[in-house]
């Protein structure tokens, strides 16, 4: 499974990859602005990603507004279900506002900050990411390396890759 994560929080983003590192190959980036850019350039290299968790607060552009715009381009290039990538909004806002503009926004899960990791694993099986089956997380898990993805990705941004288990 390939995943994008955008989040402008370095604990957040450390913790999010870890909890993924196990079932999944992540690219961290930032800001909405990277994750557009590497959400197209995914697409175009025919790599696209499984999954995204974007943040709803980030500088430059926030996650609601990068979701829009990752739908727009899906629509544009007549993505369809189940093809699209699956989004997961993470946040510290629990306002209804926040939530509804996000379920318009297509995504199908928002999780809020501190991100519970059985909630997160729940979230990716019942999307059919991960199996029931699948191991749970290694004591070591989210221990590789953090690389630059400009050469996984295809793009030059300042986004980490880390590698699976």
């Amino acid at each position: 499974m390939r995943v994008l994560i955008a989040e402008d929080d370095r604990t957040s983003r450390m913790m999010i990859s870890r909890m993924l590192a196990p079932y999944a190959d992540c690219t961290v980036v930032v800001n909405g602005d990277e994750a557009l850019s590497l959400f197209r350039t995914a697409i175009e290299l025919n790599r696209p990603y499984d999954l995204i968790c974007l943040d709803v607060l980030m500088p430059e552009m926030d996650g609601l507004t990068a979701l829009t715009r990752m739908r727009a381009l899906e629509n544009d290039l007549e993505i369809k279900e189940p093809d699209r990538a699956r989004v997961i909004m993470t946040t510290g806002l629990s306002d209804l506002e926040s939530v509804k503009r996000a379920i318009r926004g297509h995504c199908q899960g928002y999780l809020l900050k501190p991100i519970d990791q059985l909630a997160l694993l729940e979230k990716l099986k019942s999307l059919g990411l991960i199996s029931s089956s699948q191991p749970p997380e290694s004591e070591d898990a989210g221990s590789a390396p953090i690389q630059d993805s400009a050469v996984a990705a295809g793009a030059g941004t300042d986004a980490a890759k880390m590698g699976d288990h």
